[in-house]
């Protein structure tokens, strides 16, 4: 065959980038954009015998971290209640007890915790705290607090003073709200609950009903 004709020979062929130099651009690039994984240093494989200490990294953004109630406040019982009169007035010290629950991988920091309590839709009392309490991850944790409640209307304070009753019972209605801080986010919840309240002795123990749904 004729020189002008010769077709080059495999050993003849070479690559426009060298597999050693594209594979040096592909980890460049790479080591720019990611990290090694700081188990296997990037290069895929774990040492045996290292597989119970493995770290699984999960999306904040991730629904497994998002359960559809993420703090629950729940109703404990009416701890203690302290009744006294004043010619013109009743008042009562109430010392309520609040269920935290938290049911995530994380710690829960609750704040800012406000009571109003109403009587015929009448504010009676209210009673503000700052930094109720921290609650770690899968427990539950009770939170007492206590709400002062003045009564003024001239036929409660008849009713609480009357000495021919034996039990001066009112239904009490308090409307709780609280925030919560986990994951760099805030939350607000609420909570209704109703209670009767002995307003004619000096200490006592009423019972709660079930909060409404």
């Amino acid at each position: 065959m004729g020189a002008g004709s010769s077709q080059p020979s495999e050993n003849d062929e070479q690559a426009i980038v060298p597999q050693q130099d594209r594979r040096k651009t592909s980890n460049r690039r790479h080591s720019e954009e990611t990290l090694d994984c700081p188990t296997c240093q990037g290069t895929g494989r774990i040492p045996r015998g290292q597989e119970s200490k493995l770290v699984a990294v999960i999306p904040c953004s991730d629904q497994r971290l998002k359960p559809r109630h993420t703090v629950i406040l729940s109703p404990g019982a009416v701890e203690s209640v302290y009744v006294y009169f004043t010619p013109t007035t009743v008042q009562m010290n109430i010392t309520n007890i609040l269920n935290i629950t938290n049911d995530n991988f994380f710690t829960v920091q609750a704040y800012n915790l406000t009571v109003q309590a109403l009587f015929d839709k009448t504010v009676v009392g209210k009673a503000d705290m700052k930094n109720v309490t921290t609650v770690k991850p899968l427990t539950d944790k009770t939170f007492s607090f206590e709400i002062p409640v003045t009564l003024m209307e001239e036929g409660l304070n008849n009713y609480c003073k009357k000495s021919t009753i034996k039990i001066h019972t009112l239904f009490v209605h308090l409307q709780m709200s609280m925030t919560v801080y986990y994951l760099a986010h805030f939350e607000q919840l609420s909570l209704d609950t109703y209670e009767y309240i002995d307003c004619g002795s000096n200490t006592t123990t009423p019972h709660i009903i079930n909060p409404t749904p």
